[in-house]
């Protein structure tokens, strides 16, 4: 077993170095016992005699200093001789630390080289580790992996076996490395909440908004304004939100960032100082400051105005509403990378279907749902997938969400008459093999998008449609020739964003009644299925949940769809056929999730209203 094995143990990799836990030790994790080993047994005096023989061993400490430590006529605790070591003879903390682990028969373990992800404080929450000192580092097998900072924590140990229910293994690590990933990099880099730039600001004060525009940077010497703009960009990011509304009312604003779906508030502020902070973040996407009459649309550029180097992009849109000019925000992580296709959450046959089609040679692959249903980074996923050095790949997107190595993307602007239906001709011109159209919303698009699928190009493209069968109707409403849709069309994906269950929380019950009955509708089964527990677990203040998984209707275009179109049958007669084709609705798909336990009835149900009667006697 080597490193690479350990779930979730940081994005970073690992470094083999003598040090780290690298594969020679990983090898023996669960071989070795150490961790159920009665470290009382060993005499303190003996424990600092096995340190500086294994200082002699790494060739850190000579036998001549050894023999001087060990000869000492005061009985000197650990932390006295610690110093010692480090002061008198230059003996580095890293070195320090195998030592110990060696001395114990433990493996040390470098905590400044791991970088915590979402996973890390599933089994053990934040609160309790910051308060142990523990830090999860992985999973092996039915092993936890932890580290802590001293040998001593047998009870600790203990109690985090009964608390996951698994068997422990013990790394040890340095105190303040691991104190500092407690801490880090949520709370180390997060703003400590909002009050003390708002007292600055002051609740009557006039904010001259022209002066905003002066002062580009985030300094420490920065206006208020500027550091309540950055504070509230920086606590949506590290708190994992989507997007962030700025809401002025008739007393004051209200500041909301979404995240998982769910809005939450996130501050209140008087309405002069959220004028202000709307004119700083308009400069900041170099909008007209003066105009506040019609909606703008803009990016800020994150990285150029903190000092933390938080490489994120922000889509901002401005709107005139009743009570003052407001904003929302789109949250735009560069750092992110594509998720692989089955972690999006396609069922098995799903995902079998939707990759047989995205490697056929030509034809249209649509998209549909509303939002923030993760149609993006779908799409992102399946060219990640097929990208390839023998195959060219345009995209024209409107933002540009993620950038791909090997993709061509191109970035619209209306304002200069760069649309879909002009970047789409060009690409036309420009050889291309696949190509993505970020939406297709007018007639002029979606004819040209045609044109391109019945010329041999592969084309990726969204809709906003509420299911996938409905999405006919929409082409056709464009004005599409029925049999041009037909004729050009592979396969229509419509998706939603439901919330996954905590899997340490979740309470599992029998489904009554009315439960019980749209399971029994939508997949003929009944059994047992999970609730959300809101009173306890790590996620209980986001109402038990945590993350996002998707629900997919792949319909895929058959003789019989091709016919059906082509006669200008309705959507629900589409429908039928799709489903007696294999195709599963939006809602079986939720039922599917909810039967695996990733989600929950009520956040299905939620997601997506059961489908019509007629559709379930069919």
């Amino acid at each position: 077993m080597s490193i690479g094995m350990i779930r979730w143990a940081g994005s970073k990799p690992i470094q083999e170095k003598p040090w780290f836990l690298g594969g020679g030790y990983a090898n023996e994790l669960l071989t070795s016992g150490a961790s159920t080993r009665c470290l009382f047994a060993v005499a303190l005096g003996r424990i600092q005699s096995r340190i500086i023989r294994e200082l002699v061993t790494l060739k850190a400490l000579g036998t001549e200093a050894a023999t001087e430590i060990l000869g000492l006529d005061q009985e000197l605790t650990g932390e006295a001789i610690e110093k010692l070591l480090m002061e008198e003879h230059n003996v580095s903390e890293n070195t320090l630390l195998i030592a110990r682990a060696r001395a114990f028969d433990l493996h040390p373990f470098n905590a400044k080289a791991y970088v915590p992800n979402e996973q890390t404080f599933e089994y053990l929450d934040k609160d309790f580790c910051s308060e142990h000192k523990v830090l999860p580092i992985g999973i092996v097998g039915n092993h936890l992996v932890v580290a802590l900072d001293s040998p001593f924590k047998m009870q600790l140990t203990n109690t985090i076996q009964q608390k996951t229910r698994m068997k422990v293994v013990v790394l040890l690590s340095l105190e303040k490395d691991l104190a500092d990933k407690l801490r880090s990099p949520e709370e180390a880099m997060m703003p400590i909440g909002f009050g003390d730039v708002v007292e600055r600001l002051g609740m009557g004060l006039d904010i001259d908004e022209s002066a905003i525009d002066e002062d580009g940077g985030a300094s420490e010497e920065s206006a208020p304004i500027i550091e309540l703009a950055n504070r509230i960009i920086e606590d949506a990011y590290f708190s994992g939100a989507s997007d962030i509304h700025v809401e002025p009312f008739e007393r004051d604003a209200r500041v909301r960032v979404r995240v998982d779906g769910q809005c939450s508030e996130k501050l209140r502020i008087p309405s002069k100082i959220s004028q202000s902070l709307l004119a700083r973040y308009k400069v900041m996407a170099n909008l007209d400051i003066a105009e506040k009459r019609i909606p703008q649309d803009g990016r800020i550029v994150y990285k150029q105005f903190n000092r933390r180097n938080i490489d994120i992009d922000l889509r901002i849109a401005t709107a005139p509403l009743n009570h003052g000019e407001g904003c929302v925000m789109r949250i735009l992580d560069k750092q992110k990378s594509t998720l692989p296709l089955p972690d999006l959450g396609f069922s098995q046959e799903n995902l079998a279907r939707y990759r047989s089609v995205i490697r056929r040679p030509y034809g249209m692959i649509l998209h549909c749902g509303p939002t923030g249903s993760g149609k993006s980074m779908t799409l992102y996923s399946a060219l990640n997938e097929i990208n390839r050095v023998e195959v060219n790949i345009r995209t024209a997107e409107d933002p540009i969400e993620y950038t791909l190595a090997g993709l061509n993307q191109m970035q619209m602007h209306r304002k200069i008459g760069l649309t879909f239906a002009s970047a789409l001709r060009a690409f036309l011109r420009q050889d291309p093999d696949i190509i993505l159209v970020g939406e297709i919303r007018d007639l002029e698009t979606a004819q040209i998008a045609v044109e391109a699928a019945l010329t041999g190009h592969l084309l990726f493209s969204t809709l906003h449609t509420n299911d996938a069968p409905s999405s006919i109707a929409r082409l056709t409403d464009m004005k599409i020739e029925p049999f041009m849709v037909s004729a050009s069309l592979l396969c229509v994906c419509a998706q939603r964003l439901m919330r996954r269950v905590c899997k340490v929380s979740r309470e599992p019950y029998i489904p009554e009644g009315n439960e019980s009955e749209i399971l029994k509708r939508a997949l003929n089964w009944t059994g047992q299925i999970y609730r959300a527990n809101t009173t306890s677990g790590p996620n209980k203040a986001s109402g038990g949940y945590k993350g996002r998984v998707g629900i997919h209707e792949l319909m895929l275009v058959d003789e019989d769809l091709v016919r059906a179109i082509n006669t200008g049958k309705d959507t629900n007669d589409i429908k039928k056929l799709a489903m007696d084709a294999g195709m599963k609705t939006l809602h079986q798909d939720s039922m599917l999730k909810v039967k695996e336990g990733t989600s929950t009835m009520e956040e299905a149900l939620a997601t997506v209203a059961p489908d019509m009667q007629e559709i379930h006697h069919h």
